[in-house]
């Protein structure tokens, strides 16, 4: 059998959410919570 065409992408979403939410806080620390909110509801 051929494993690597089953192979998981679930550490693709897992890095992927990691990097976003890491990005999201930096912003929410260094910019305060309500540009932020309004950059989130103007995306």
């Amino acid at each position: 059998m051929d494993d690597s065409v089953h192979t998981s992408r679930w550490g693709v979403t897992v890095w992927t959410v990691a990097v976003f939410s890491a990005i999201m806080a930096f912003g929410f620390l260094f910019a305060g919570a309500e540009p932020v909110a309004v950059a989130v509801a103007a995306g």
